[in-house]
């Protein structure tokens, strides 16, 4: 088993997992900007003693959000101030296996229903994590079994990797 390199980007990514992982399944979506926490603590020095003594580290810092609009719709109108470094965002999805899309229909609100209802879905949790420099990290985790194992690499999910990268442009 290959392990994945450690890096501040995605002990990040892995924090924001574990976060919104312990508030359970059935969320909406969760952004976070990614600051430098060096730069954080001179900011604000009063937070230090509840952040990582890591000169390279990144914190996550959760954003509120509109409620009732897709994420990735959310995501076209948001451009991060040069002081956030990185965005991370956690959604929600169904997954089907590859061999059920030639059964799926062709009315995407019927795809919806088609895909809740259909027997080999699978529930998940998306997390992706991207730096203005292009680097990313992202895991996937299934609901079910209730211990599954956490996926993780550079581009697990590459169209929210996308559609991260364009707020930082």
């Amino acid at each position: 088993m290959q392990l994945m390199p450690d890096s501040p980007l995605r002990q990040a990514a892995l924090e924001v997992e574990s976060h919104v992982g312990s508030q359970g399944w059935d969320q909406p979506p969760r952004l976070f900007a990614l600051v430098p926490t060096a730069d954080l603590i001179a900011a604000e020095p009063g937070l230090a003693d509840q952040l990582s003594d890591d000169p390279d580290s990144i914190t996550p810092i959760e954003q509120e959000l509109p409620e009732g609009r897709e994420l990735e719709d959310l995501l076209t109108e948001i451009e991060w101030p040069d002081a956030v470094t990185g965005c991370a965002a956690v959604i929600e999805r169904i997954m089907l296996p590859p061999e059920a899309e030639e059964s799926l229909p062709d009315d995407p609100d019927a795809i919806v229903e088609a895909a809740i209802n259909h027997p080999d879905r699978r529930e998940v949790r998306l997390v992706a994590a991207v730096m203005r420099d292009g680097r990313s990290h992202s895991a996937v985790r299934a609901k079910d079994p209730a211990d599954a194992e956490l996926l993780e690499g550079p581009d697990l999910v590459p169209g929210l990797i996308e559609h991260l990268r364009s707020t930082l442009t």
